[in-house]
């Protein structure tokens, strides 16, 4: 792995290079590709003349990283025996040495220990970061919380662009001509206005008829790959002939399919196998399940999930109602995300840190049935779908579960079974082609790889070019300034003090305003390099500040060695709020306020 990425950084940065290119923005992918900030510092020292912390200021400054995944396992450490066997040589054309290498990336480990973090390599080397999803960001704050000591979850400087898919990929052609012959003219560029993707404006019978269509398609694929799958196993022709009628076009048809790993919760569904057995065998209102997907080699519980699928799939009760469709690769995966009636996903929350396969499901007017996490937190309104459990933390993994299980059957028996199998006297489920619709309205455009890209241009790839701009201009001027300053905070920040009080009282009425008074030893900081400032916020029930406020403090005068300033905060609602004084550093060519991790509270 650490070859693989070796390779990927370091590698990467030469054959850019070798290629004749100069990019203005680097993007880092997940932390396997963070060897190529150090490839740029090295390279910044070697030809520039430049000191490591000077360039990784001018690093920082045009990079971004972008972290994919709250699970342990998807964020790479190495142990630095082995970091040390592969970069012995390499620290010095750092202009450090093995400690201030090592200590630049080291991590606690939550097994205990500490290794070579990649994301926290990536993190050090990036002035730009951002999870997949909203829901992603906020998770990705509280993890990397620790490398910004005292400062506000909320405010750790990472922040979130949720993935989206590309349309022209996994848009079927049924419904291109739908959308083509009812949506405005620009259906496919538009992204913001959803009134272009106006899909009232689309016939029930259309719309139900084109699904039709790619479900017959779906149910015969499904058919064709079993017969394939059973003469590879040597099945008889008892067997082989169940296979070319396994999955009734008829049926109530669920699609699961995505990469085997554990907290995905393939199985949930089969907690319950009494209940399963009498959704699945009733034959006046047919449920079947198709899913495919596979895991990682080295996964052996994800692999177990998939055996477990299948050997469900093989009993009496369940043949031919339960599939499982072997080597998933895109073309799978084509044919469920638009032939399926219903998308499920049931991770466990808030593991899942986006998930694209029920954008793609939703592009194709199939809902989405899923645990409020990942993009679906986003994108579900209670009209284009449905959700599984509750937006909340559970004591242990059993009970949410059980939990979310129960969720499950509930809404399955009461909502979805129900409403599928409402039809008029020519068949169509009226009501259940407006949830079609409204998914087709609400998901679509939003969760377009095309909507994706210009967050990444707005938010992060312009911002990145021009600070890189800035640090790079008049030989990394701004660049050695920056480091130089933060230099001389660290330097003098565990001397620095401050004291606080209020004039009020602890309980104020909605609209009255509170006066906050401070007292700042700086140590020789100038006043300019510092920000004092009043930190509030309502706190949720374990005293945490879900929304933070801040209200700058103003100079009003000095008294011995010790600088006074004074603000006025006002609350516009009731509940209660926590509220703390701080000083932080604070320039202008600070990429974030809270990038150096320091904090000094009262």
């Amino acid at each position: 792995r650490i070859s693989q990425e070796f390779v990927l950084g370091i590698g990467g940065v030469r054959a850019v290079r070798a290629l004749g290119y100069s990019p203005a923005v680097w993007h880092m992918n997940e932390g396997h590709s963070a060897f190529l900030g150090l490839e740029r510092v090295r390279e910044y020292v070697q030809s520039s003349n430049l000191s490591f912390q000077d360039a990784v200021e001018l690093v920082r400054a045009s990079s971004i990283f972008t972290t994919h995944t709250p699970v342990p396992a998807g964020n790479d450490s190495f142990d630095f025996q082995l970091v040390e066997k592969f970069f012995w040589q390499y620290w010095g054309q750092l202009g450090i040495n093995r400690d201030q290498f090592i200590g630049f990336a080291r991590q606690e480990m939550p097994w205990g220990g500490q290794q070579y973090s990649m994301t926290v390599l990536a993190l050090r080397l990036s002035g730009y970061a951002n999870g997949v999803s909203k829901l992603h960001g906020e998770v990705s704050r509280q993890m990397w919380q620790f490398l910004y000591p005292g400062t506000p979850v909320a405010q750790v400087p990472i922040g979130h662009v949720t993935n989206g898919v590309h349309s022209k990929t996994w848009l079927q052609p049924e419904l291109r001509d739908l959308y083509n012959k009812y949506l405005q003219a620009d259906w496919l560029e538009e992204i913001d206005a959803r009134a272009t993707w106006n899909t009232d404006t689309i016939p029930d019978n259309e719309l139900w008829s084109a699904h039709q269509v790619r479900k017959s398609k779906m149910v015969e694929f499904a058919r064709t790959r079993m017969k394939r799958q059973y003469m590879r196993f040597g099945e008889g022709p008892t067997k082989l002939n169940k296979a070319a009628s396994y999955l009734n076009p008829n049926a109530l048809i669920i699609g699961f399919a995505r990469r085997f790993a554990t907290y995905k919760r393939a199985t949930l569904l089969f907690r319950d196998e009494e209940r399963l057995r009498r959704i699945l065998n009733n034959p006046e209102r047919p449920v079947q399940f198709v899913f495919s997907g596979k895991a990682h080699p080295a996964d052996e519980p994800g692999k177990g999930l998939i055996q477990h699928v299948y050997h469900m799939s093989q009993r009496p009760e369940f043949e031919g109602k339960i599939l499982f469709i072997e080597n998933y690769d895109m073309n799978v995966a084509r044919h469920l995300v638009s032939g399926v009636d219903v998308w499920l996903n049931n991770p466990r929350r808030p593991h899942e840190a986006s998930g694209t396969s029920g954008q793609k499901a939703a592009l194709n007017g199939i809902p989405n049935f899923s645990v409020l996490d990942g993009w679906w937190v986003e994108g579900y309104d209670g009209s284009n779908g449905w959700s599984i459990g509750e937006e909340r933390e559970y004591k242990d993994e059993n009970t949410q579960d059980e939990a979310d299980m129960l969720s499950l059957y509930t809404t399955l028996e009461g909502e979805i079974i129900p409403l599928f199998f409402e039809r008029d006297t020519n068949g169509i489920p009226h009501g259940w082609v407006q949830v079609m619709k409204n998914a087709i309205r609400t998901c679509a455009p939003e969760y377009s790889m095309r909507r994706m890209l210009v967050d990444y241009v707005n938010q992060l790839y312009a911002p990145a070019m021009q600070s890189g701009t800035r640090f790079a201009a008049n030989q990394f001027e701004l660049a050695r300034e920056i480091n130089a300053w933060k230099s001389g905070v660290r330097q003098r920040w565990g001397s620095i003090h401050i004291e606080a009080n209020t004039e009020n009282g602890a309980q104020l009425t909605v609209g009255e305003s509170v006066s906050v008074n401070a007292r700042a030893w700086l140590n020789g900081i100038p006043e300019s390099s510092i920000a004092v400032e009043a930190v509030y916020g309502a706190t949720n029930g374990k005293g945490e500040v879900t929304e933070v406020e801040v209200v700058p403090l103003g100079k009003i005068g000095q008294e011995q060695d010790a600088l006074l300033y004074k603000g006025n905060l006002t609350l516009n609602q009731s509940g209660r709020f926590a509220l703390g004084v701080r000083m932080r550093p604070n320039h202008s060519a600070m990429i974030n306020p809270y990038e150096m991790g320091l904090m000094r509270w009262a």
